[in-house]
């Protein structure tokens, strides 16, 4: 039996180790994929600690793999670890203080295994501290053998598919990481900056024209004008040649409609390259190549005297250059939108490098459709997805100068520069320190090759992850062949995430699943907002507004923030309030006293095998509660938790605590009233199941408490057992658990619902007015009446509420709803009439007013002076004459007296 308060600093600790030493949570592999639900749970990066972001996402899963697991059978919930990229090279960097280019690529990657060990570790005891139902069995890291394989593999279908290209172009690059990204990696942020207009000289004419550019830097790259062609003002420049001061290089100018007229002089000059546009126009026109800035943002030879400086500070001198030489024309302030990378925030460049490339425009079409046929939790998340897939420009660049990573499994010929792929059965496999399957190169026969030191972008990997879990080319011996180890889990039944990552992960895994099995990898999406502060702001250090999850969960319980977590609807971010962790602490608290009062009320071996003959009020407390099982059903497949939450509180509370609880105590006292028994525990079992996906712990700790064979672990814990073998059976681990029980499905009874409202609502207004005369509970009332359907009930509210006569009323009492006051909007009031405001006072102190129609279109007449709607409110009370207190509900009016 549940006794005194509720300890969540023992039960909780103790719970999520014999959960996990037990393996309450591993999946059995079925034959029948509607025999399990599969889980794509997101792989966090190993970047730093966990943060609010990891929790919060992490919990809302957990609602849906507790609640799949009771209703539909086993659930495969995997957990991965992102050690694969930018973010664990950089954490590593940051960690040792070390730069990763020092470095062999080996011995870099060697370190950064042993930094994000660490991190992993303390992911893991993280994720099991919240009480996460993880099949721990059941783990991967993006960087591990198993995963290297998979990921390289999937590289060489897509080669062989034609889906993948190597080229030199125009690439996205970061100057800080000293890599390529990709578009989905920038993002946009307004920054300072100047203007500057500067003079260009038109070849051949003492005519001079003027540019605005933020980026002077760029001077040396210049190769063209242009002008747009419905711009009369400078079309006259059209064919003509200017010169870029300072640097002295002749370059044409163009006509193109892409010209921003609205900004600057209307002429803008085209550098390889300072945008997407430069590069449209490069392309679109044929231009030259003029590189002035490398891969690390220094200056090159093309910029004359400026080469080997940093591109900000050359550009700092070249404004002061043009200003000595009077080409600068002006400088002023602005803010502007800037291209950055998301990882570092450094701003962008675009370089010319070598590359490879997933080919994704073509098909853009096809992913859209991909998308459509998902199911999205919320609907509006599919917005963002498409407009992300409308709006892309460039193929998904997948190659990455860096050192941690997955190398492309290819080396080229020293001839002909013709790529030679490893073979499928020697994957994983490392071009650095790996010889090419080949010796001669099957295109020209020369012997001597070169291998690729490129990585994969991360994404490239982690994209996968539905295949990953599958075990997508693991099912036959054949190194060829694309059976899957787990088929029945393939398309995963959920891909749960942020929002923030539509563009990253998810789009990624559409196109890498659809191409590699030609349908999409999951059959819904489950989109997650973010984590704010109590204003509603972003959590970051430079605002000094984290708060870290460690210093919550160190006072309050998990379930109480499992409880928080559930208060959002999907997708919509959510402020994190103290005030939500201490209303479901409460709330733990009242499921635990209302436990130990059903326990001694109806022991387990008081209570009849059989369902006895139901007063009508214990019928009508299941049948409602029937109702709420099947609401808490479809609020959590819609994915709606607060929906969920806030009606399932409001139930137990107020229905099954306040009202009904407080009956049957009542009856089971006086009569020993077997009905009464058994609706108790058969209610209060079915709470506890109807609360676990997200009250985990607690729920636990009072199903073994009453309902289970093994032991509670407060119990255990605290008598000083091993708590491996505390369960009943000894070693063999838990027999029973809440958590892997049924959903209890409903009893079917039939009962008077709004009657059974309307007796409880009876019931209320008699404890209110005892409350509010300070009478005691169990006090007392002579006469009641009642006007109002409340059918077989009547014994039940006399009973609980101690009435010596409860009588029904055929015909409502005669109550009159009458005008105690007016209340002048003054704000509005004065304004309008100014100096006649003691004279409308006067009329309504001295009732000489007449009140017209009601709400919006109300009226006031008062004296010769008439009043809208918004200038007044009107305060009203119900009278009634008769004999005896009026009491008055939603359902039902009540006399007392």
């Amino acid at each position: 039996m549940p006794s005194g308060s509720y300890d969540p600093d023992t039960v909780e600790p103790a719970w999520q180790d014999r959960w996990v030493d037990h393996g309450t949570y591993a999946y059995d592999a079925v034959d029948d994929p509607d025999l399990s639900f599969s889980i794509d749970t997101p792989p966090p990066t190993v970047s730093g600690d966990l943060h609010w972001g990891h929790v919060y996402g992490a919990t809302l899963q957990d609602f849906v793999a507790r609640f799949e697991r009771m209703a539909n059978g086993g659930v495969f919930f995997p957990f991965g670890y992102d050690d694969n990229g930018i973010a664990s090279e950089r954490l590593t960097e940051d960690e040792l203080d070390i730069e990763h280019a020092d470095f062999e690529r080996h011995e870099f990657q060697r370190k950064c295994r042993e930094v994000c060990a660490d991190y992993e570790a303390d992911f893991t005891e993280k994720m099991q501290s919240l009480g996460v139902s993880i099949d721990w069995g059941h783990t991967y890291q993006t960087i591990e053998p198993r995963v290297q394989r998979i990921s390289q593999r999937s590289f060489i279908d897509l080669y062989e598919q034609g889906r993948e290209y190597r080229r030199r172009a125009p690439t996205i690059w970061c100057p800080d990481c000293a890599t390529a990204i990709s578009q989905v990696e920038t993002e946009d942020d307004e920054r300072g900056s100047h203007f500057h207009d500067i003079a260009f000289e038109v070849v051949g004419s003492d005519e001079s024209f003027t540019i605005s550019t933020t980026r002077p830097e760029l001077l040396p790259a210049c190769v063209s004008v242009f002008v747009h062609p419905e711009d009369e003002e400078n079309q006259h420049l059209v064919g003509e040649s200017a010169r870029v001061p300072l640097f002295g290089q002749e370059v044409p100018t163009i006509a193109d409609e892409r010209v921003d007229m609205e900004t600057g002089s209307g002429v803008v000059m085209c550098c390889t390259f300072g945008d997407q546009t430069d590069i449209e126009w490069y392309q679109a026109h044929d231009l030259p190549l003029r590189i002035a800035i490398d891969e690390t943002g220094t200056m090159t030879e093309q910029a004359g005297d400026y080469a080997g400086m940093p591109s900000d500070e050359a550009g700092e001198a070249i404004v002061a250059d043009l200003d000595e030489t009077g080409a600068l024309l002006d400088k002023r302030a602005i803010t502007h939108t800037v291209n950055v990378h998301e990882r570092c925030a450094t701003p962008v460049e675009f370089l010319v490098t070598e590359q490879w490339y997933v080919e994704i425009l073509d098909k853009k079409e096809e992913y859209l459709q991909a998308g459509r046929e998902m199911d999205w939790y919320p609907e509006k998340m599919f917005t963002r997805y498409r407009h992300w897939i409308e709006g892309l420009e460039w193929d998904w660049c997948i190659s990455r100068q860096r050192s941690s990573g997955i190398p492309f499994p290819v080396w080229y010929c020293d001839d002909c520069d013709e790529p030679v792929l490893a073979d499928k059965a020697d994957l994983p496999v490392d071009p650095l320190s790996d010889d090419p399957p080949v010796g001669s190169c099957p295109e020209c026969g020369h012997e001597e090759f070169t291998p690729e030191d490129d990585v994969f972008d991360t994404w490239a990997t982690s994209s996968l992850t539905p295949l990953i879990n599958a075990g997508w080319a693991e099912g036959k011996d054949d190194p060829a062949s694309d059976a899957m180890a787990r088929p029945e889990l393939y398309p995963m039944d959920m891909r749960p995430q942020g929002h923030d990552i539509i563009s990253f992960w998810l789009f990624h895994t559409v196109v890498k699943c659809y191409e590699h099995t030609g349908e999409p990898p999951f059959d819904s999406v489950m989109i997650n907002g973010m984590v704010l502060d109590e204003n509603r702001e972003k959590m970051s250090k430079s605002k000094g507004n984290i708060v870290a999850p460690d210093s919550v969960l160190a006072e309050y319980p998990v379930d109480a923030a499992r409880y928080w977590a559930a208060g959002s609807s999907v997708g919509d971010d959510l402020p994190y309030k103290e005030k939500g962790i201490v209303a479901g602490e409460r709330l733990l608290q009242k499921l635990w006293n209302a436990s130990k009062l059903v326990d001694e009320l109806a022991p387990a071996e008081s209570v009849p095998d059989e369902r006895p003959d139901l007063a009508a009020l214990d019928e009508w407390l299941l049948a409602r509660l029937d109702e709420e099982i099947e609401r808490a059903a479809e609020h959590l497949e819609d994915r709606a938790f607060s929906k969920y939450r806030d009606s399932l509180r409001s139930f137990f509370w107020h229905t099954f605590c306040d009202d009904y609880l407080e009956i049957a105590k009542g009856r089971i006292r006086e009569t020993d009233d077997p009905s009464a028994r058994y609706t108790l525990r058969t209610a209060h079992e079915r709470f506890l199941k109807l609360f676990a996906p997200v009250l985990a712990h607690v729920t636990e700790e009072l199903w073994h408490e009453m309902y289970a064979d093994a032991d509670p672990v407060g119990a255990t814990v605290e008598a000083g057992t091993d708590d491996a073998t505390a369960a009943d059976g000894g070693a063999a681990g838990i027999v029973d658990s809440v958590h892997t029980t049924d959903w209890p499905e409903p009893l079917g009874l039939d009962a008077d619902i709004a009657a059974g409202e309307r007796a409880l609502e009876v019931v209320g207004a008699l404890r209110k007015y005892k409350s509010e005369r300070d009478l005691a509970l169990n006090a007392g009332l002579g006469r009641v009446q009642v006007y109002g359907d409340v059918a077989d009930y009547v014994d039940d509210i006399a009973r609980a509420m101690h009435v010596d006569e409860l009588e029904l009323l055929e015909e409502a009492p005669a109550v009159e709803t009458v005008v105690t006051g007016i209340d002048l909007d003054y704000s509005v009031v004065g304004p309008e009439f100014g100096g006649d405001v003691p004279d409308i006072e006067a009329a309504i102190e001295g009732g000489e007013y007449v009140l017209e129609d009601e709400g919006d279109d109300a009226v006031l007449l008062a004296g010769e002076f008439e009043l809208t709607a918004e200038m007044f409110d009107v305060e009203r009370e119900r009278r009634y004459d008769g004999e005896g207190d009026l009491l008055e509900t939603d359902g039902a009016v009540v006399i007392v007296g």
